[in-house]
Parts: structure tokens; C-alpha cells; sequence
């Protein structure tokens, strides 16, 4: 079972994907848009993506404020969600992303990555640890062949 982790952003959508076993992530690719609400050619990527990795659940990073509020951003985020969820027939799981952008970036000045190749990739890279830690906050059981997710609450 694949999963797919999204970093949604103003005029960006960091994207990662999980192996076959759900243990691993990784960053995919970062899709790039003009206007915030032009969502068209982002949705209709994300379905391409969706198709080509054979993805039953998407894990949308959620961020609330740091307190745990739900701010206009976070709003933003779920009406995107809705959309994605409306348009593809996946399951789209909101999951709390706070601190992630900051932790990409870290990884990203840590592993020496120059300032102008880290904007390209922090969405990516953040996508990724948002999938991550879904995953490592999940357990998964493996019979014959089928994945079955339980979210630890």
C-alpha cells in the first residue's frame, strides 16, 4: 500500500511517496504554480502522481498554529484537502506539520545544500518528513501480500 505525503503551500505542493512496505519515505518533486488558487494543473498532477504510484491514502500536512489553533492557513489546507479528496476518491488524512519547513531546511543547510538549491527542494524535503513521521506514527500489519493501517491515537 502507498501513500503520499503533501506539503501544501501558496504557490507550491512539496510531494513524497512511501515504499511498498510503509516504512520509508521519500521526496518526490516539488509542483509549482503561479497563483494560490489556481489549482487546476496542481490537482491534475497530483492524480497523474496518484496514478503512476498507485496510491490508495494521502497524507496532507495540516498546520495548525504553534498553540494548536486552526489559523487561516490551516483552513486553506482543508478546503484543499476536500478538493483532492472530492476529485481523486482517496482518502485525504490531515496531519499536524508543525515545525516541518524549519526541520527540512536544517537537514538541508546540515547536509550542505546552498541556499539557492535549498528553495528548490525544502517542499520536497518537508513532504517527506511529514509522510515520515505519519508513518512512523502508524503501525502496519502485513498478511498475504495486503497492508492494513491503524493510526495510533
Amino acid at each position: 500500500m502507498r501513500i503520499l505525503g503533501l506539503d501544501y503551500g501558496a504557490k507550491t505542493v512539496g510531494v513524497a511517496v512511501c515504499d511498498p512496505t510503509g516504512l520509508i519515505a521519500q521526496g518526490v518533486e516539488t509542483i509549482t504554480r503561479r497563483e494560490e488558487n489556481k489549482l487546476r494543473a496542481t490537482l491534475r498532477r497530483i492524480e497523474e502522481l496518484i496514478a503512476v504510484w498507485q496510491i490508495e491514502t494521502v497524507v496532507l500536512g495540516y498546520p495548525k498554529n504553534m498553540d494548536g489553533t486552526v489559523g487561516e492557513r490551516a483552513k486553506r489546507t482543508e478546503a484543499f484537502a476536500q478538493q483532492l479528496e472530492r476529485r481523486t476518491g482517496i482518502p485525504v488524512i490531515l496531519w499536524d506539520e508543525r515545525l516541518t519547513t524549519m526541520a527540512a531546511d536544517e537537514i538541508l543547510m546540515e547536509s550542505g545544500v546552498p541556499l539557492s538549491e535549498r528553495k528548490r527542494v525544502i517542499d520536497k524535503v518537508a513532504a517527506g518528513i511529514i509522510l515520515q513521521d505519519y508513518l512512523d506514527n502508524s503501525s502496519v500489519r502485513v498478511e498475504e501480500g495486503v497492508s492494513v493501517w491503524k493510526t495510533e491515537e
